[in-house]
């Protein structure tokens, strides 16, 4: 076989951290690897190094026939040997047409007098289109695609200058993150394809069922360096658990049960319409986790964010304890006890500029208040004992929260909410991005947290991390209830079954 991309002995220290330590790796043309490990193992300093926006300390990368010292590595070098990068992020302009986001990455094509031409633009992105098989036109707005029609565009995007040939690198860094299952599948069907017609890829994600579907080889990290390379046939769930966690994953523990149904509800919603959503009723009880399944665009979020005051309600009416729930706004719902961890914890719930300690307080401010006066002190006292107790890994409280893993800063965001003894806890994709131990870590605090007089809505795109955390589970379709499951109905295959389609007749 020949090597797409070697890795050699590359290493990078900050300050006394070392975040690789001698990592290696080769990554064979025309195959899918899988690049693994647990938040902080050092995946992402590799890929930084690979996309030169990072120089490691020692080591050497060759891409193909390119061989580059990894401290001498420069987006523009990356460009040159052919290695490309897709995030998380696609980064598409969801405002422009799909030619427009091809081209603004490779130019448009122009006259003499630097009028674009476009007949040639029109032409070139079919072409491209064809190539990568996406079923979209070049008018199409990419607003209008699915999302991973969107990715597929990036990943266009980023091999188009390539003209389909087989010697470049493609790095996805957990592109299927923000994918509900069926665009998951669509997606990996065209990594498969991309990879079996000799384009190389190195795949990151936290799921492995995605790894076990469509890798060839696996590599994984843990605290810098190269715990294990996998063959296809050692690919299995237990054996990445054990190499990634640490240890065999102990099944989660089966769901404490909901509430006897005679008890009163904690939380009622009868007839709530607003945003997407249409006609919501249901009922929370105390010591109860209720899950909101359903794809993208089905009202999960929209529930949440009406709830929260976030979005305003046109009809309906919300009772918590007895008494009438109708926030203004986040103030109003924060008095009312109610929490809400939104799905975007970098844009719409960290404080990125702000250390650990000041985004934990910043749902108790007024506690350190003192005659006009911040007390510090105090806060800082309280956050290292809240890190303790939540078991958030950081050198310190006033270390940067956009220092922190992605796990850990989801552990911050919890934290700051639960300092304020909710009633209702409002989660929406309370694991996404982030590990099996923190994504363990998050179950374990939800559970210890949900008692009698507490309980929580969580909305998931992931219907196993519903089966496994919730009591029962609430499938919405076009902003209505289609569906709820208890019980034994309560599997990851029948949420996904109501979710992806009409209900079977009983």
């Amino acid at each position: 076989m020949v090597a797409a991309l070697t890795v050699s002995d590359v290493s990078k220290s900050y300050g006394p951290t070392r975040a690789l330590d001698r990592a290696s790796l080769t990554v064979e043309r025309g195959t899918i690897h899988a690049l693994l490990g647990g938040n902080g193992s050092g995946k992402s300093t590799l890929i930084k190094i690979l996309a030169g926006v990072v120089k490691g300390d020692s080591g050497t990368v060759a891409i193909g026939d390119a061989a580059l010292e990894a401290s001498a590595i420069t987006p523009a070098r990356a460009a040159a040997a052919r290695c490309f990068f897709v995030h998380q992020d696609a980064g598409v302009f969801p405002e422009l047409s799909v030619a427009d986001n091809l081209h603004l990455g490779q130019g448009f094509e122009t006259t003499g007098l630097q009028r674009i031409k476009w007949r040639a633009v029109r032409r070139r992105t079919r072409e491209i289109l064809e190539r990568y098989e996406i079923s979209a036109a070049p008018e199409t707005l990419v607003a209008d695609l699915g999302p991973a029609t969107q990715a597929k565009l990036a990943i266009a995007r980023a091999l188009q200058g390539t003209d389909g040939a087989t010697d470049s690198v493609l790095v996805l860094d957990e592109p299927t993150a923000p994918l509900p299952a069926h665009e998951v599948a669509h997606l990996l069907t065209a990594l498969r394809r991309y990879a079996d017609a000799g384009q190389s890829i190195v795949f990151v994600t936290h799921r492995l069922a995605e790894v076990c579907e469509i890798a060839d080889r696996a590599t994984v990290l843990r605290n810098g360096r190269v715990l294990a390379d996998l063959e296809r046939h050692e690919i299995t769930p237990e054996r990445l658990t054990d190499l990634i966690a640490g240890g065999p994953e102990s099944a989660d523990p089966p769901a404490r049960g909901a509430a006897p149904e005679d008890a009163p509800p904690l939380l009622r919603v009868t007839g709530l319409s607003g945003g997407r959503i249409e006609d919501c009723s249901l009922d929370l009880r105390g010591g109860e986790i209720l899950g909101l399944a359903g794809l993208t665009g089905s009202g999960r979020t929209t529930l949440l964010q009406l709830l929260f005051g976030l979005i305003p309600r046109r009809s309906g009416e919300v009772t918590l304890s007895g008494e009438r729930l109708a926030p203004r706004g986040p103030r109003d719902a924060m008095a009312a006890d109610l929490a809400y961890v939104p799905a975007d914890r970098k844009r719409d719930g960290l404080f990125p500029g702000l250390s650990v300690s000041e985004n934990l307080a910043m749902a108790v401010v007024p506690r350190y208040w003192r005659h006009g006066w911040l007390r510090r002190g105090d806060e800082q006292s309280d956050s290292r004992t809240l890190i303790a107790e939540q078991g958030i890994k950081t050198e310190s409280e006033r270390l940067a929260i956009s220092a922190l893993s992605g796990g850990n800063q989801q552990k911050v965001m919890l934290a700051r909410w639960l300092r304020r003894e909710p009633k209702v806890l409002l989660l929406d994709e309370p694991t996404q991005g982030v590990d099996i131990g923190a994504r363990r870590g998050i179950h374990d605090l939800l559970r210890a947290v949900v008692q009698p007089d507490v309980g929580a809505i969580v909305a998931s795109s992931d219907e196993d991390e519903l089966a496994a955390v919730c009591d029962r589970v609430l499938v919405l379709r076009d902003g209505r209830i289609c569906a709820e499951l208890t019980a034994q109905d309560l599997t990851a295959e029948r949420i996904a079954r109501f979710a992806h389609a009409d209900p079977p007749t009983r």
